[in-house]
Formats: structure tokens, C-alpha cells, sequence
């Protein structure tokens, strides 16, 4: 496994452009399975994950052409279902937490799919209740022997009506992916409203499925006996554009996100204004002005600021890394409530050692007083548990004093494309060893 040497206190001071969105893109590439015909992706990240993920599809008898390496073409014809019985599809697919949204798209067009454990980022207890009772209702019968699962549906799937325990984002993909070729009509409650969500349900009405609802939490699907094959665009990752604005604060830099997708981004620069962090739109860039200082927002009757993950459209959990770092440096303190992962915060040690106050107070929640610049971190070395504490622990090592290690960042990569090289052509100091 690769290491990152990173040289801090260096500004950083230009434009950077956000990748394709990851989640989106592990949905839509599942998506293409639903049709016997020509899938087209563009903006398509340039990451471990994906390119694991196409590289699975590949050994599953999908035709793929990458012409460039944002943009792919994928025809699932022929499925060699003989592999999914092989030691190769276990390991392969049991590394990627989003193979499983495979189960759904090839429920509906063939009747039978395997699922191994999922693989992923090692941030708690990560459900599957909610894939596993939504085919469920659709038909899907699951033959948990063995390493590797089997679903059946022999009888076909049939809508249904269904309250989803929880607005699982690959969840609700997944019953979607499904339901759009169920006999009769699906409604779907409580269903995940995400912008990536949104952009597959309007890729799958565009290959000719019909879906009401589009946006929203209620969501109404008349099943389709065929789909076409079809072009579609990702959007900007917004976690990438969340980012880039903690990274521009912490390192007191002049920073513009291009092509940022701000229709898309819902509370998330509100967050980060909310901890002080200036930021203009110009149509559709942001620009993100040099700052000394930012101060965290102060109420009348004297309360801290908390800041909250939830469904959306609150406030993402891929971004409660990236905003807790950056309220390290903040004017002020801020309660970090993270709800939905017991162990995504378990990389605050780290920041400790580098000397940042923080007081976890329990697996969900950090209480971070900023030092407001007065006292640098320090560079030490480290390692990345997950992707998004990864970047959190990057950012932190670009604003420290001194060289800091990053180790495990494979990590990293499977997340952010050619994140040194992007950064170091902005003015970052960052070698991999």
C-alpha cells in the first residue's frame, strides 16, 4: 500500500475542477445491466472503485469500452452467470460495497442474482435489511447458504406498495433498479431523495421506464417488460466540491471549484458558511476568497453550534470528516453529531496527535474548539482508515507544520482521482512514496 509525504503550510491558488460523482456513478453503472443494449457514461471518476466496478462487470460477460478515461460504454448482451459461483466474482465483488446494488437490475431482467458480503469502508454496522426486504416484497426470495447469496425470482417480480425502513440511498436504487420492470405498479415510501437518486431515476426514464415522483420521498413505477440502451452524464461529486471548500479554508487559500454543480448541493456550502467560510457563486463556480480567520456562527442564548448529518436533504455523512477537520482551525467550537455511523469519527485521534483539541465524547459525537490559527497542527505520520477521513487527514496534513506521512492511501484512491497531482498543480507539496 502506497504513502503520501505532504509538505504543510504550503497555499494553495487556482481552479479545480470536481470529479464525476462516485455514488452516482456506482449506481448508474449497475443500471446498464437492465438493457440488452449500449449503456453511454460520461464524467466518469477515474478511481479505484469504479474502474473495480467496471472491471467486475467486464468478467461478467458486459462488453466494455473505455475511449477515454471519463467516459465508457457498457452493452450487457450475454451474463455469464457461471462466474458468480467462482472464488474470482467472491473476492472481487465482496470489496465493492456497491456490487450490491447489481442484485436488483438483474432480478428484473433475468430472475436470479448473487450477492456477496459487501465490502467497503469500515465505518460501523452498514445495513442491507432495507435491499434485502424491499426485492423481497417485489418477489425475490434469498437462499442465504453459503459464501456467496442467491436471489431468485422465479415467478418474475410484481409491484407492490412498500414503507422503507429507512431512506437507504443504494436501497432505494436498488428496488428502483428492480421495480421498473415488476408486473404492475410499485409505489415506494420514504424513499431516498438524493441528487444521485434523482439522476438514476431520470437515466432509467430515459431508457424508457416510467417513474412519478421523481425528487421526492414518494416515488410511483409502472413496470416495463423492456428497456433501451441510452447516454447519461454524471454530475460533480459533490463530497469533492465539499472538499475543496474545507481545504481552501483550512490552508487560508484562493480557490475556485469549477463546473461545481450548485443546483445539486443543497444545504452543504450553508454548512460551511455556517463555521465562517466565505464564498461567492459566479454562475456555476464557486469561488472561495483567502482567509486568515473564519468564525463559527454564535446564537443569542449562548448554544454551540451543532452540525448534524441526515437523509436529504440535511446534511450528507460523507462530509462530517471534512467539516469537522476544518472547525480545528475555526473561531469558536463546534459539536460534531455524526448519527448514522458509530465509527466514522475514530479518526480523531490522529488530529489529536497533531494538536487538535477535540473531546470525543462517544462513537457519534466530537466536541472541536478551533484554534483559529493561533496554534498549528503539527505534521506526524498517520493512516487513512476510510475515504473520507482519508482527504480529512490530508487537508489537515497540508495546513500543518512540518511533513506529515499519510499511510493505507488506497484509501484515498478509491475516491479521489489523481488527488496529488490535481493539488500539487494548485501549489500542494505532496509526493507519493
Amino acid at each position: 500500500m502506497g504513502s503520501f509525504r505532504i509538505e504543510g503550510g504550503h497555499k494553495l491558488k487556482g481552479e479545480i475542477i470536481p470529479q464525476g460523482a462516485k455514488n452516482e456513478a456506482m449506481q448508474i453503472i449497475c443500471a446498464s445491466l437492465l438493457t440488452d443494449e449500449e449503456v453511454v457514461i460520461e464524467n466518469l471518476p477515474n478511481i479505484l472503485d469504479i474502474n473495480n466496478l467496471i472491471e467486475l462487470l467486464r468478467d461478467m460477460g458486459v462488453k466494455v469500452v473505455r475511449s477515454t478515461p471519463d467516459k465508457v460504454s457498457l452493452q450487457a448482451k450475454e451474463i455469464d452467470f457461471g462466474y458468480f459461483k467462482t472464488p474470482e466474482f467472491l473476492q472481487k465483488a465482496s470489496r465493492l460495497r456497491g456490487s450490491v446494488m447489481m442484485i436488483g437490475p438483474l432480478l428484473a431482467r433475468f430472475g436470479v442474482a448473487y450477492m456477496p458480503k459487501p465490502g467497503g469502508d469500515k465505518i460501523g454496522r452498514r445495513r442491507l435489511d432495507t435491499h434485502v426486504i424491499g426485492l423481497q416484497k417485489l418477489g425475490a426470495t434469498f437462499n442465504n447458504e453459503g459464501s456467496v447469496q442467491e436471489a431468485t425470482a422465479p415467478q418474475g417480480l410484481r409491484g407492490c406498495y412498500m414503507l422503507l425502513d429507512e431512506a437507504s440511498v443504494t436501497g432505494t436504487a436498488n428496488i428502483v433498479m428492480a421495480a421498473v420492470m415488476a408486473e404492475g405498479e410499485t409505489t415506494i415510501f420514504n424513499a431516498a431523495c438524493e441528487p444521485y437518486l434523482v439522476q438514476l431515476c431520470k437515466m432509467l426514464v430515459s431508457m424508457g421506464a416510467h417513474i412519478e415522483g421523481i425528487g421526492s420521498n414518494l416515488l410511483k413505477i409502472k413496470g416495463v417488460s423492456k428497456l433501451k440502451g441510452t447516454k447519461h452524464r454524471l454530475l460533480a461529486d459533490m463530497i469533492e466540491v465539499g472538499s475543496f471548500i474545507g481545504m481552501a479554508a483550512m490552508t487560508g487559500s484562493e480557490l475556485t471549484i469549477k463546473n461545481a454543480g450548485i443546483e445539486q448541493l443543497g444545504i452543504i456550502p450553508e454548512m460551511f458558511r455556517r463555521i465562517g467560510i466565505k464564498m461567492e457563486y459566479r454562475d456555476d463556480d464557486i469561488y472561495i476568497p483567502a482567509q486568515d480567520h473564519y468564525e463559527v456562527e454564535t446564537f443569542m442564548d449562548g448554544s454551540i453550534l451543532t452540525i448534524a448529518d441526515a437523509p436529504w436533504p440535511g446534511f450528507t455523512p460523507d462530509l462530517i470528516s471534512i467539516i469537522l477537520v476544518v472547525a480545528t482551525q475555526a473561531k469558536g467550537t463546534v459539536l460534531i453529531h455524526q448519527k448514522m455511523f458509530e465509527s466514522r469519527l475514530f479518526f480523531v485521534d490522529k488530529l489529536i496527535d497533531m494538536g487538535a483539541q477535540i473531546i470525543l465524547c462517544d462513537p457519534h459525537r466530537a466536541n472541536v474548539i478551533g484554534l483559529d490559527h493561533h496554534h498549528t497542527l503539527r505534521g506526524i505520520r498517520m493512516s487513512s482508515p476510510d475515504i473520507r477521513a482519508g482527504v480529512a487527514l490530508l487537508i489537515a496534513a497540508m495546513s500543518a507544520k512540518g511533513v506529515s506521512i499519510i499511510d493505507n492511501i488506497d484509501q484515498i484512491d478509491r475516491g479521489y482521482q489523481y488527488i496529488d497531482l490535481r493539488l500539487n498543480s494548485l501549489g500542494a507539496k505532496i509526493e507519493r512514496i
